[in-house]
């Protein structure tokens, strides 16, 4: 009888479920943070791209309206990579971005000269400015001449307890960012 109270009692031990919360919560716990990381660093990726984007448009505008006051008369100087590079920097700035993170980048495909006369192409702080470039494809008539403003921005994900074959960075983007106008005649 003691040998059958026993099995029962263990029986009864087997099918009660006193801390399956508890089990449970400790497993989909470490899952749910993981979520949540990875919303916020995606979230945060797509925020700096979206802003090196409008700092690419922003650049670009510059290069074609430039920076001085605009009249039938008045002949501002043209805007070098400088003045780019210094209202990306601002629109950058304004959104907490570092500007010297900013790298070279050649978009791809390339601008081409095509018929707008010599293509030049400047540098200033990781920006690139390509003016005179064509817009259009090349065998285009007329062509549409304007300029090509590119950089691109890392962006590292890094992990708070770094997994050995990963690393600390193991996770890095080259968010690219290209923007281009066309410049009135």
């Amino acid at each position: 009888m003691q040998q059958r109270w026993n099995m029962a009692r263990w029986l009864k031990a087997l099918r009660a479920n006193d801390g399956a919360e508890i089990a449970e919560f400790a497993v989909v716990l470490p899952l749910v943070v993981l979520f949540l990381f990875a919303i916020l660093w995606f979230g945060r990726a797509y925020n700096i791209y979206t802003t090196i984007t409008y700092a690419a448009r922003e650049g670009a505008k510059v290069a074609v309206v430039g920076t001085g006051p605009s009249c039938a008369t008045c002949n501002p100087a043209a805007p070098t990579a400088l003045d780019v590079y210094t209202r990306v920097s601002q629109v950058l700035q304004a959104s907490h971005i570092d500007p010297l993170k900013v790298q070279s980048y050649a978009p791809n495909p390339a601008p081409a000269a095509g018929g707008c006369g010599g293509m030049t192409t400047t540098s200033s702080g990781g920006v690139t400015l390509y003016t005179n470039a064509q817009l259009n494809a090349v065998t285009s008539i007329p062509p549409a001449c304007g300029v090509v403003v590119s950089f691109q921005y890392p962006f590292n994900f890094l992990l708070v307890n770094a997994v050995p074959p990963f690393g600390t960075n193991a996770f890095n983007l080259r968010l690219k960012a290209a923007a281009q106008m066309q410049e009135e005649n």
